[in-house]
């Protein structure tokens, strides 16, 4: 780990967001997690990162160390969440980084907050619920506190009671992810009004066909035509299809952090 590290929680938006910070320097980089992560579902991503710039990751409501609230989980709220972090902290502007869920938050943010974010990294999310495969959706349905019998004994739900304040609330936390996971939405609009330089990035066995990968980079403005000899025609926003990863193991991947790290550059 390079640079100092700290944490805590900060009041942001009605939720005590717990954060990890490491590394200085540079604009500083918010990180979040999936569904029913922590901060741990990055592996060594993290330090990686840490090494050219502060990196600061955190964890949603209801995730982790953050403690839930009496109000159901919406990307709205997230992305409040988020721009509250990055105003508690007094970052300024922020690089953001989002994996599925997280990724999901973190573009809600940019959408409601576009003045607070330089650069936009979204990993492995659609931006309209019809994204998805539908067999995805279609368990995306199925989430919630009858599988938790099932989701104890995996890794996500040791993660979670190492460190949660209350190891009791995870059957809460599985039916509002749920929720929030089988409510419909659309942004089309909204990202194609997006102005900051945005990376996407995917499995090539992702959850997410990289037909709508490509659908996504187009709102962006991307994909749109030949860049030129000299490159003069290239979008400021990116795409990188990753091979042979999946959602579940993209998060850990080393070509997720060699992806990421030049365009943050």
């Amino acid at each position: 780990m390079s640079g100092p590290s700290s944490s805590g929680h900060v009041p942001a938006n009605g939720v005590e967001i717990y954060w990890e910070s490491r590394g200085e320097g540079g604009t500083p980089l918010i990180v979040v997690h999936g569904g029913f992560g922590t901060l741990t579902m990055f592996g060594d991503l993290l330090d990686r990162l840490a090494e050219r710039r502060r990196t600061i990751a955190i964890e949603l409501q209801g995730h982790g160390h953050t403690p839930d609230i009496d109000r159901p989980f919406s990307f709205e709220a997230f992305g409040e969440d988020i721009a509250g972090v990055i105003d508690g902290l007094e970052l300024g502007r922020a690089d953001l980084l989002g994996v599925s869920l997280g990724g999901s938050a973190c573009l809600r943010c940019a959408i409601q907050h576009p003045e607070l974010v330089r650069r936009l990294v979204l990993v492995s999310i659609p931006c309209r619920r019809e994204g998805w495969y539908p067999e995805v959706r279609a368990g995306m349905e199925q989430v919630g506190r009858g599988l938790f019998e099932q989701m104890r004994r995996s890794p996500m739900y040791a993660a979670y009671a190492a460190v949660a304040p209350d190891v009791d609330a995870f059957p809460e936390l599985m039916d509002k992810t749920g929720a929030v996971i089988s409510a419909p939405y659309d942004w089309t609009d909204e990202v194609r009004a997006l102005a900051m330089p945005t990376l996407l990035v995917y499995g090539d066995a992702d959850s997410i066909p990289p037909s709508h990968a490509a659908e996504f980079f187009a709102l962006l403005g991307g994909g749109q035509r030949d860049a030129g000899w000299d490159g003069s025609g290239a979008p400021e926003s990116h795409l990188a299809i990753l091979p042979g990863l999946t959602h579940y193991d993209i998060a850990q991947a080393p070509a997720l952090a060699a992806a990421v790290e030049p365009f943050l550059a």
